[in-house]
């Protein structure tokens, strides 16, 4: 593993962690910000310095542009959404794309139902896609790294999974799209915002779901953490909602008391140790730096750095009994795809 990456994973520092229903989250701590200078997509749209747009009036569905006019870089979270434009869409990978620049970036559909204009730039739409879905695609942007060395997803499995949450959380939609199930649980998951609170030198949160490590992301600047924080404390939240919700029918796993037990920092520990042991591949990233892709037993991850120094680093437990599909379970996620207005 790089050692840049190696050292921020075992280096880091836990905060005291806090809790809420089945989802519990360590903060990640880290006295120094690093990294070039940058701003959040968030940001950037804000200040009216950066676009989203699709990359011609027919568009294409892999792929947008994004135009930076700022004299500093614009920070793009594998996982953000942005909707709009003729669907709404989620970043396939981590991007820095640098000052003053113009690029193609990879992504992938999450409104299977719309191809048609609704604005010709993209707005951000304030959510990073559930944990599920980002481990899948970082597993999908691996394979597809190592066969075509493109950052591109299975688009059906995608569209799939967004499907699939929407049935599991009983909200129909008609375009199915993914914001329409953010939308429709703004309220429980404003219960979630509330009960996760940043602290000084925060950079990153380590979470557990159901009382088991789920993911992590960690951003090497604090006001830029503090700006994607929400983002990512719904995307793990719809995770902890999901997983209750299918226990509630009968499809889920796990204790529930289990899934109310605080875990111990030990515990964080062990899952960034076993994320520094993952095999590493370092491919040249689609703007600045170097993206580096992770796999390993039971976890999958991903980092972006520049100049030797990481930006963005993010890993995921995978379950590797349910990612050995039989064929017909993935007809049965398709089937699910009706579940529209």
């Amino acid at each position: 593993m790089d050692k840049s990456v190696e050292t921020y994973l075992l280096g880091m520092e836990l905060g005291a962690g806090q809790s809420f229903e089945n989802m519990a989250v360590f903060e990640l701590l880290r006295a120094q910000n690093g990294g070039p200078d940058y701003i959040t997509l968030r940001e950037a749209i804000e200040k009216g310095v950066f676009s989203v747009t699709e990359t011609s009036e027919g568009g294409s569905v892999p792929e947008l542009m994004a135009v930076n006019k700022s004299d500093v870089a614009v920070l793009l979270l594998d996982g953000e959404e942005v909707r709009g434009a003729k669907q709404n869409r989620i970043l396939n990978t981590t991007i820095l794309v640098g000052p003053k620049s113009s690029i193609k970036v990879p992504v992938s559909c999450v409104e299977h139902g719309r191809w048609s204009y609704q604005s010709r730039e993209f707005a951000e739409s304030g959510n990073v896609m559930h944990r599920e879905m980002r481990a899948l695609n970082v597993v999908q942007v691996n394979q597809s790294l190592k066969s075509v060395k493109q950052f591109r997803s299975d688009q059906g499995e995608i569209w799939d999974k967004v499907a699939e949450l929407a049935c599991d959380m009983n909200v129909p939609s008609s375009t199915g799209a993914m914001r329409d199930v953010y939308a429709a649980k703004e309220a429980d998951l404003d219960g979630y915002l509330k009960s996760f609170r940043l602290v000084d030198g925060q950079k990153g949160i380590l979470v557990f779901v159901d009382g088991k490590p789920a993911g992590m992301d960690f951003v090497s600047k604090d006001a830029a953490f503090a700006t994607l924080f929400p983002k990512l404390v719904k995307s793990y939240a719809m995770e902890a909602m999901l997983l209750t919700e299918r226990r509630k029918r009968g499809r889920g796993k796990g204790d529930p008391e289990k899934a109310l037990a605080k875990p111990t920092a030990d515990e964080a520990r062990a899952f960034l140790k076993r994320a520094a042991g993952s095999d590493e591949k370092k491919y040249e990233s689609v703007g600045l730096g170097w993206s580096y892709r992770y796999a390993g037993p039971g976890i999958v991850g991903s980092a972006l750095a520049f100049n030797d120094k990481v930006v963005h680093m993010a890993f995921f437990v995978i379950d590797e009994a349910e990612s050995a599909q039989d064929p017909g379970s993935m007809a049965g996620s398709r089937m699910r795809r009706s579940f529209r207005v």
